[in-house]
């Protein structure tokens, strides 16, 4: 797959960009990719990680948790960012940021300076998802120019979120577990000063908005909180103090920015832009998906080391086929979008998905063998990439230039919301008859809840299937032409 292929002129496009985006649009996959491999790849050192830092118990999980929770937290405020301070500004200031806080969890000697590196490296994927979605929103035009682009950022993406746990495992494995923080340095460096060559800089702004301050604070605090409650709730107990008194005042933040952003002359999240129905389905997808497909490379990862006693490389290693399944499937997306439309697209791959999922779940058995997981891992990753690319179409589709930020900080707070609702259900699910048990009998328990988490997910993507038929049904060459210029405002439900 290559990121680097010309995709053609860009009629009226914003600030002057070049014919010719294909080293843009490389580079935006590699940010994509970044971004993904964060979140999945410390999965395989956490034993190690707790061992070295003296995590006790469960409390290693706040590594992957810190993350988590500051990058739901703050996307919002990242997609008004690059809509107010510029896309390229912020796409240079998020890798940067990565990179620094990646060479801070790596030299961390403590377990505070690792969880605040991975709280940082959490707010740097806030500002990193949003600012390079609405570059490739805004630099290609919409319709299959940027149906491709997205394809390609998207098999970036997708991809990532396995490959992830891939090179989790080689590097824990002959590195060490800061290998696995490490490896951020010189590739987030690397894009962030290849980005101000590359990337067409931020056109000057004509309008003069305001950040809406009170409008950031109370959602990224409401947001954060939430996913906090979300991460927290399975391990501390949906009972705890500190996870209630969480939940409530998100409740309490969340509703204060709904009060605001109804009186703000120029709001962070105007309410009207739920009038396109392709945003609107998009964010319902992006939140089904993750909460679906996205939670799977960690049961994948708990049945691996913790059923088969497979190393941290062997891990690793069992993530490549569903990897490439992923990758092809958001080649097809695309394929398929431009021939039949968005709406058939994210059908196809749900239904895809369903099944691969239901065949997958039979490999989830204490005395199967890798072998059984592999027809449900490649079905099930095509579905997952065929969903992955039109997803982001969908969330795309009838937006203006100038809210493209906050239109994708929705849809990737909606991403990351349903990954914590996601594994905050499952978890409980997979550990129902695991309690007092120890040995083979362990592990017969666990693949067995795990067997009927898969299953779940299963039924949750045919929900998802469900949800896309709110799209209305158009051709994709209709679609085409009727795709907006570039300047224009919203489109009406579509």
């Amino acid at each position: 797959m290559s990121a680097s292929v010309s995709l053609g002129s860009h009629r009226g496009a914003p600030g002057g960009v070049p014919r010719h985006l294909g080293w843009t649009l490389a580079l935006l996959a590699l940010a994509q990719l970044l971004y993904a491999l964060d979140l999945n790849i410390v999965f395989v050192a956490l034993p190690e990680i707790g061992r070295d830092l003296g995590f006790p118990g469960q409390t290693q999980q706040l590594v992957v948790s810190a993350y988590v929770v500051f990058a739901g937290g703050f996307l919002l405020f990242g997609g008004r960012a690059a809509d107010l301070l510029g896309r390229r500004r912020m796409f240079v200031l998020a890798l940067v940021l990565y990179a620094v806080s990646s060479l801070a969890g790596g030299l961390a000697p403590s377990r505070e300076v690792i969880i605040a590196a991975r709280a940082v490296q959490g707010i740097a994927g806030a500002l990193l998802l949003p600012s390079t979605l609405s570059l490739i929103n805004t630099l290609f035009e919409e319709g299959p120019e940027r149906n491709r682009a997205l394809a390609v950022w998207g098999g970036a993406g997708a991809s990532g979120l396995t490959i992830g746990a891939l090179l989790g495992g080689v590097l824990t494995e002959h590195f060490g577990w800061p290998s696995v923080f490490y490896v951020n340095v010189p590739l987030g460096g690397l894009i962030a000063l290849c980005a101000l060559f590359v990337v067409p800089r931020d056109p000057a702004r004509t309008a003069r908005r305001t950040f809406d301050l009170p409008g950031s604070l109370s959602v990224t605090g409401g947001a954060t909180l939430l996913v906090f409650a979300l991460v927290e709730g399975p391990e501390r107990g949906w009972g705890d103090s500190l996870v209630l008194g969480a939940l409530l005042l998100a409740v309490v933040l969340l509703v204060l920015f709904a009060v605001i952003e109804k009186r703000s002359a120029d709001p962070l999240m105007p309410f009207r832009l739920f009038r396109n129905r392709s945003l609107t389905v998009g964010m319902l997808v992006t939140f089904l998906y993750m909460a679906t497909f996205g939670v799977l490379p960690y049961f994948l990862t708990v049945l691996m080391q913790s059923v088969h006693g497979y190393s941290a490389l062997q891990t690793g290693l069992g993530f490549l086929i569903p990897s490439l399944a992923i990758a092809a499937g958001t080649q097809l997306g695309e394929r398929f979008a431009g021939r039949r439309g968005t709406r058939a697209t994210l059908v196809i791959g749900f239904g895809i998905g369903v099944i691969g999922t239901v065949a997958l779940a039979f490999g989830f058995d204490a005395d199967a063998g890798y072998g059984l997981l592999v027809p449900g891992l490649v079905v099930s990753g095509v579905g997952q990439g065929i969903v992955w690319t039109a997803m982001w179409i969908a969330a795309s589709t009838g937006t203006a230039p100038q809210e493209q930020g906050v239109a994708n900080g929705v849809a990737s707070t909606a991403l990351n919301i349903g990954n914590a609702i996601g594994l905050a259900v499952f978890t409980v699910v997979a550990d129902i008859g695991t309690e007092g048990r120890a040995g083979e009998a362990l592990k017969t328990a666990t693949a067995d809840g795990e067997f009927l988490v898969v299953l779940l997910t299963a039924a949750g993507m045919l929900v998802g299937l469900l949800v896309t038929l709110l799209l209305k049904h158009r051709p994709a060459s209709a679609a085409a032409a009727a795709s907006a210029p570039a300047d224009e405002e919203p489109l009406a439900a579509r």
